[in-house]
């Protein structure tokens, strides 16, 4: 986006949310949300007919295991009337519902549930949480940084046996924290 239409998208920003806090990178426009106030902020970027965005173009989870808040969720906007993007950001405890924006865009449903199976964000309000990419006997969040690159489990058919089984993986490494599953 080039600098000039940068500068026309965040002083409308500004106008219209002053309350919010915004970054500005170089290329983009970076709103920084609270957990309470996600669900109106949304319908206000989406219904605002000066910001115009009516396309949720991705829903990221982001794992920062160092932070003291270690999750974020990084929403990108598109308005394609107006010709710009922007990004919202949105720190997420562990084990605090996020609250869904599915009703304000129904393609969040499927970006939610990948949220959910790959990091283990939830979602309050969400029409159908539940695994979307891995299977529903996996455990462990597999985009997590503390998640082994090993898997926890393999699985293997037993001959003897005449079955599949899923056995433990044991490897151990001494620079490393065993990974464990959050409740």
């Amino acid at each position: 986006m080039t600098p000039n239409k940068l500068d026309r998208l965040e002083q409308e920003v500004r106008t219209r949310l002053p309350a919010l806090t915004m970054e500005r990178l170089t290329d983009a426009l970076v709103i920084h949300l609270a957990m309470g106030d996600l669900v109106q902020t949304m319908i206000r970027l989406r219904d605002d007919i000066a910001l115009d965005f009516k396309l949720l173009i991705d829903l990221a989870g982001v794992h920062y295991p160092e932070r003291e808040v270690p999750f974020e969720l990084v929403y990108q906007l598109l308005s394609v009337h107006k010709n710009h993007r922007i990004r919202v950001k949105l720190p997420v405890p562990e084990g605090v519902l996020v609250p869904s924006i599915s009703g304000v865009w129904s393609c969040a449903d499927w970006y939610e549930r990948e949220a959910y199976d790959m990091f283990g964000i939830l979602f309050s309000g969400h029409p159908d949480l539940r695994r979307i990419l891995n299977d529903y006997d996996f455990h462990g969040y597999p985009l997590r940084k503390d998640f082994p690159v090993t898997g926890l489990v393999e699985s293997r058919y037993d001959v003897a046996r005449g079955m599949l089984v899923k056995e433990p993986i044991r490897l151990k490494r001494e620079d490393k924290e065993p990974y464990r599953e959050s409740p």
